[in-house]
């Protein structure tokens, strides 16, 4: 195992996760004035996304310590959600115990990378245990994520929407995930989502504003390209497929577009901003899935937890079970790595 322990180490501190949050930096996203000759432009062959998607996953493999060194990687860009009717602070403070220390210890003794201070890139929760996760999480360098603007459905007064964002940022969330007005996208009002999240940038101040477009409910992927592409205009400092509510989240078709809406951004202004999918991403190889996108896509700087998050509960699991695997060779029963 020396050998391999070795390779995971190096690997995991090359690509900046010696301390859990080690981040390149980059200036964050101004936005810009609405450019509707450059939305307009905006055309996707459906068919050709398709068959690129298809290819994704096919023309790269991650394997032995590469793959365990990966998960690791997946795991530090994990924003750890939990968004249920019945949450209570009890489970928000079981889920930031598990932010904090994602892996069993002993796991992460046996490949080597105890030193690493692995942990999560976030914790989502509802507004009203923001403060809950805000103490539990004090010290740890873990940011408190909190949906807002009417999650998941966006049908509240648009002045409601600005008060929600304002109360959780005094409550102490620093990022903000918002969910726009799916109509003004299929309605082509391009105009009125760029005001909507402009105004929504303004409400955060400093806190990072992650613009939730709900991809399964945009009707094409033209209006997916779209509508990424005047949300960066706005000054999104992410932009986030779903809400994971829809009956259609995180896809690759979707997570395509959406990475070349990216690309095509950094291109013209020279300015990053990150991509979070979301909704469905259970399994380890899924989390893979999307490390491979973002490499092929958008390169390495968008494979670290500054510019790239996986919303998710249940994946953390399935990649704790592939990291025991690796280790013993033998697949440990989901009981043994817990969630709240």
């Amino acid at each position: 195992m020396a050998l391999r322990d070795v390779t995971i180490t190096k690997l995991s501190s090359q690509n900046g996760t010696k301390t859990g949050h080690s981040q390149r930096e980059h200036e964050r996203n101004p936005g810009m004035a609405l450019d509707l000759g450059w939305v307009n432009e905006v055309r996707i062959n459906r068919s050709a996304v398709e068959r690129r998607a298809a290819t994704l996953t096919t023309r790269r493999t991650v394997k032995k310590e590469w793959q365990a060194a990966w998960l690791l990687r997946a795991i530090t860009c994990i924003d750890l959600t939990t968004l249920a009717g019945d949450d209570t602070p009890g489970n928000v403070l079981r889920l930031c115990a598990k932010a904090r220390q994602p892996v069993r210890s002993d796991i992460l003794q046996s490949l080597g990378v105890s030193p690493l201070a692995i942990k999560v890139g976030a914790v989502c929760v509802y507004h009203n245990l923001i403060s809950v996760a805000v103490d539990a999480l004090k010290g740890s360098g873990i940011p408190v994520a909190a949906v807002s603007t009417g999650f998941p459905a966006a049908q509240t007064p648009f002045h409601l929407k600005l008060a929600e964002i304002d109360e959780s940022v005094k409550a102490g969330a620093q990022e903000i995930d918002i969910v726009i007005s799916r109509a003004h996208v299929l309605t082509g009002d391009w105009s009125a989502l760029y005001n909507e999240v402009h105004a929504f940038r303004s409400a955060c101040g400093d806190a990072h504003l992650k613009v939730i477009l709900a991809t399964g409910e945009l009707g094409t992927l033209t209006n997916v390209g779209k509508a990424s592409l005047v949300a960066m205009m706005a000054g999104a400092d992410f932009i986030k497929t779903s809400t994971g509510k829809e009956s259609v989240n995180a896809t690759l078709n979707f997570g395509l577009v959406m990475t070349r809406a990216i690309r095509d951004y950094h291109e013209r202004t020279g300015y990053k901003v990150g991509f979070k999918p979301a909704g469905g991403i259970r399994t380890a190889k899924s989390s893979l899935d999307w490390l491979i996108l973002m490499k092929e896509e958008l390169g390495v700087d968008w494979m670290m937890p500054n510019l790239f998050r996986l919303g998710a509960s249940a994946l953390l699991t399935d990649i704790e079970r592939q990291l025991s695997h690796y280790v013993t060779g033998h697949y440990s029963a989901a009981h043994h790595h817990p969630m709240p």
